[in-house]
């Protein structure tokens, strides 16, 4: 007699986390992304670019926001953290390469599609489009907000403290100089 297994849904997490606007956690990946591939911009040779980004990625994506209490510098910026979901605490530096691996892997294929893909839009869009099916994986989720590479490791995007506010901040300057202008 066969044994049928049944798969369970997942369990909730143990606490109702803050959502942190989309924007702001797009502003934050755009950051660290442009961050990462300036860097290995300047490394001339096209393999190595890809290593460099590589490199650079896991620098300030794993180790980064293992040592800076789940921050990078996207994050940091925008006043957000990551956390493991069921822990409510910092994810381990395991669980943060394997998230990294996959938001890794689809923010390289976009360096390239950019990079290299542009003349071809075709190209450069369908590069794109694993960070744009994250995306919206991520805006679809209503409760926490997680993309799939954050599904993989349970990992969940919450409001920080500490940061340096830079899209309120903007965002001042930006009605400063409006009022200044029709003044």
């Amino acid at each position: 007699m066969s044994e049928t297994t049944t798969i369970m849904p997942k369990e909730s997490y143990p606490y109702r986390y803050p959502r942190v606007p989309i924007q702001r956690r797009v502003y934050a990946f755009l950051l660290d992304f442009f961050a990462v591939w300036l860097v290995s911009a300047l490394v001339g040779i096209p393999i190595f670019q890809f290593i460099a980004f590589i490199v650079g990625w896991w620098g300030l994506r794993v180790y980064a926001v293992s040592r800076y209490k789940g921050q990078s510098l996207g994050r940091w910026a925008f006043d957000v953290e990551i956390i493991n979901g069921r822990r409510a605490k910092l994810p381990n530096i395991e669980d943060l390469t394997k998230r990294e691996l996959v938001l890794g892997a689809t923010a390289l294929l976009g360096m390239i599609g950019l990079q290299y893909g542009l003349p071809n839009v075709l190209t450069a869009m369908i590069l794109n489009a694993p960070l744009f099916a994250n995306l919206i994986i991520a805006i679809g989720d209503e409760e926490h907000q997680q993309g799939f590479h954050e599904r993989f490791v349970d990992t969940v995007i919450v409001p920080s403290r500490r940061g340096y506010s830079l899209d309120i901040r903007i965002r001042r300057w930006v009605d400063e100089i409006s009022d200044r202008m029709r003044q």
